[in-house]
């Protein structure tokens, strides 16, 4: 390139890497000589040169899940864009073991920082408790260093809840997800705040796992004689599920009773009936979280933790005013 354009192999490089003192007519010849080769920076070999790494480590979970694969999509894509090359691990959230090794694994990695998907308190233990050497970035973690409401899911409970209060719903019943992960909480924990805030009722609850299967057995346990006429589910699987089970018990969804969930999967829309959910933007999660962490790695001004999108309540079919019982 530099042969082509006629200037020192130093010029070419100030150029590549958008450095000052270079004219005009000069960037000119050295990008038309770039264009021209078709020349694209190599990373690996930058990295040899500097011993600075451009690969980043991504502990994650879930990955064939709608929600955390977006997020990793989005964190992909946007380390690319700086730069980087995310290198995805992955485990198993309730296993020990499991969260040991893939912690492990990236600490003894030669990485220029690591992205952490924290679904549950156990992983955010041992991640506290582990040493990194290079920058960490937390999907969990706010300005504060606690729990924000973005990754809990908490933020869009109250729109579900008041779309319901406005639809004359008195009394619920909820589907969560897991215990001990920090959405499944945070969400449960939203749900009964909104509920007394508005003088509502829940009726109970029951623990899932954010599929389907628990979602169809939570509903199939729920008392028929309680006045139920709504159902918030953790999740849209698990929505789905509910609906499921409620159809088979005699149930008409949403004439005899609603049925609301959280994502907005893709394939919310062709439920049977379509969904009521709440839509999270989660490849802005997945962009900021790296976004923080690359401004760590190269001592930046760090990106809020609360700078997202705020969630949308998506309303479609499977909700309808309360059946007076």
């Amino acid at each position: 390139m530099a042969r082509l354009a006629g200037v020192s192999h130093q010029t070419v490089s100030r150029v590549v890497k958008g450095q000052p003192h270079v004219s005009d007519e000069v960037r000119a010849r050295v990008t038309a000589a770039i264009e021209y080769l078709n020349y694209r920076p190599n990373q690996s070999a930058r990295s040899l040169a500097t011993s600075r790494s451009n690969r980043i480590g991504a502990i994650a979970y879930e990955l064939r899940a709608s929600g955390p694969s977006a997020i990793v999509e989005a964190a992909s894509a946007r380390a690319r864009d700086r730069g980087y090359v995310l290198d995805i691990v992955s485990l198993d959230p309730g296993s020990d073991a499991g969260i040991a090794d893939a912690i492990t694994l990236v600490t003894q990695s030669h990485l220029a920082g690591v992205l952490a998907f924290t679904p549950t308190q156990q992983v955010v233990e041992a991640l506290n408790r582990a040493h990194f050497s290079v920058p960490i970035s937390l999907e969990s973690e706010s300005d504060d260093g606690s729990a924000h409401a973005s990754h809990t899911g908490e933020d869009g409970v109250d729109l579900m809840i008041d779309h319901l209060a406005g639809l004359g719903h008195r009394r619920m019943f909820l589907i969560g997800g897991p215990d001990g992960w920090l959405a499944a909480e945070g969400r449960s924990r939203a749900y009964l705040r909104s509920l007394a805030e508005r003088g509502l009722t829940s009726v109970g609850s029951v623990p899932g796992d954010w599929s389907a299967q628990s979602g169809y057995d939570g509903a199939a346990r729920m008392p028929l004689d309680a006045g139920i006429t709504a159902v918030v589910a953790a999740n849209d699987q698990t929505a789905l599920g509910a609906i499921a089970a409620l159809t088979e018990r005699g149930l008409r969804v949403p004439d005899d009773i609603s049925v609301v969930g959280f994502d907005d999967i893709p394939e919310s829309r062709f439920f049977q009936p379509a969904l009521t959910t709440v839509r999270y933007d989660f490849a802005s999660q997945g962009r900021l979280l790296t976004d923080r962490l690359i401004a760590r790695i190269e001592g930046e001004q760090v990106p809020d933790a609360g700078a997202l999108a705020p969630p949308a309540a998506v309303i479609r079919a499977s909700s309808a005013p309360a059946r007076t019982r």
